[in-house]
């Protein structure tokens, strides 16, 4: 569904992708793991073509992002960002429905309305939140709201910015469940870039770890303990010694 080959991204000397080669499965749910300024970012941004890589081809289910329908491609996929990311004036059944009603598809009010309460209900909340704001929900509920805008238009390919940053263990533990039943319900494509190792062991298929503009380790999330690699077991138990350097 997606293919990234020997893509390289520098701004200015600093080289974040040196050679990235990846490839994400129809319906497979990949998590992408690594230090803060490793470029995981940067990698979403480069497949979504709001980044032009300076070297390699991307393509999404075989039409090469640069030659791409901007509004068709980015039609096909959904997002949750890390803070959110809800319009303070707009109620929670618009920030649902915002691209309902504003796509290549205009849907009717009423109809965009009915979507989004219908979302919000899968994700677990009542319809009486539809007319709430933003600033009316907890954290925990913002969220859900977001992953209910996400999957508002049941897009093919959905990318997960950090989906339990700032959430207690609780809520953190529902979010994740909801991820995984979504996607897997879906047979959507996910990459999730997430540093809570239990959304990797709870969200993944499959698991990438980036380190030093390459993607140093992939394989099924049943293998990271066992993997052998010292860089990606340094990561996922969080030791300060190790062959990644902790910055000071």
């Amino acid at each position: 569904m997606i293919r990234l080959e020997g893509v390289h991204k520098a701004f200015g000397a600093n080289r974040v992708l040196q050679g990235i080669d990846l490839a994400v499965e129809r319906g497979e749910s990949l998590v992408v793991i690594g230090g803060s300024g490793t470029g995981k970012s940067v990698l979403i941004k480069c497949i979504l073509g709001l980044v032009t890589p300076d070297a390699g081809r991307i393509t999404v289910d075989g039409l090469d992002v640069r030659r791409a329908e901007r509004e068709a491609f980015l039609a096909r996929f959904g997002m949750l960002f890390q803070g959110g990311a809800l319009f303070d004036s707009l109620t929670v059944w618009q920030n649902v429905a915002f691209r309902l009603m504003r796509g290549r598809e205009r849907r009717p009010r009423a109809e965009a309305r009915a979507i989004a309460i219908e979302k919000l209900r899968r994700v677990g909340l009542a319809p009486e939140v539809a007319d709430l704001y933003p600033a009316e929900l907890s954290g925990g509920m913002q969220k859900r709201v977001g992953l209910a805008r996400a999957i508002a238009d049941d897009p093919a390919i959905i990318f997960f910015d950090e989906p339990t940053a700032g959430l207690d263990p609780i809520m953190s533990g529902v979010i994740n469940a909801l991820i995984r039943e979504i996607v897997d319900e879906m047979g959507a494509t996910a990459i999730t870039i997430t540093h809570d190792m239990r959304s990797v062991r709870e969200i993944a298929h499959t698991v990438a770890m980036l380190h030093g503009g390459l993607i140093r380790w992939r394989g099924p999330v049943a293998q990271i303990e066992t993997s052998g690699d010292p860089y990606l077991d340094q990561f996922i138990h969080g030791r300060a010694e190790g062959p990644i350097e902790a910055v000071r």
